[in-house]
């Protein structure tokens, strides 16, 4: 299974207080880019999980969300076979644009296909909020006012189609 894990940006966002957490109270409006992470999912034989990054510092273990958000539908489903994933990576990271949390999405929703786990699109979102923030929004895509830690999401009327510029100083 091929799958596209879009990023996004925000075009809007206000911190209105730092919480006892650790998180902060946000109030912002996200939108999905046509900028793209791919991963390469395959379900194995062999329990576990097999992750491989195209880039040598980006962790391959439980330290990268992909690996956090298969073990979490693998331990509360008991999923048996193992998933083997290749992520090639091409959203800048560190960036704010979502990259590790929408790779965590994509692997959310390729398990949930791949198992057959009868999952629905809200479903993966609460899941997705023990990983991430940003994870169920990168599961709802789109335009999208978000509150609270970003996991309080309300559903815009799609932007305007128009070129965005993007960059990313070192």
């Amino acid at each position: 299974m091929r799958l596209r894990a879009l990023a996004k940006i925000n075009l809007g966002l206000d911190i209105l207080r730092k919480r006892e957490d650790g998180y902060h109270e946000v109030r912002m409006i996200m939108q999905t880019i046509q900028m793209y992470d791919v991963l390469e999912m395959k379900r194995v034989r062999k329990p576990g999980i097999s992750l491989s990054v195209n880039y040598s510092y980006i962790p391959n273990d439980e330290r990268n969300l992909v690996y956090k958000a298969a073990k979490l539908l693998m331990d509360e489903f008991q999923i048996r076979d193992g998933i083997d994933v290749k992520l090639h990576k091409y959203i800048p990271v560190a960036a704010g644009m979502a990259g590790g949390s929408t790779d965590a999405a994509a692997v959310l929703y390729g398990m949930n296909r791949m198992f057959e786990l009868g999952l629905s699109k809200e479903e993966l979102m609460q899941r997705g909020v023990k990983i991430g923030a940003d994870v169920p929004y990168c599961i709802m895509r789109g335009t999208a006012l978000a509150e609270g830690i970003g996991e309080q999401l309300t559903a815009l009327p799609p932007m305007v189609k128009c070129p965005i510029l993007i960059a990313k100083p070192q």
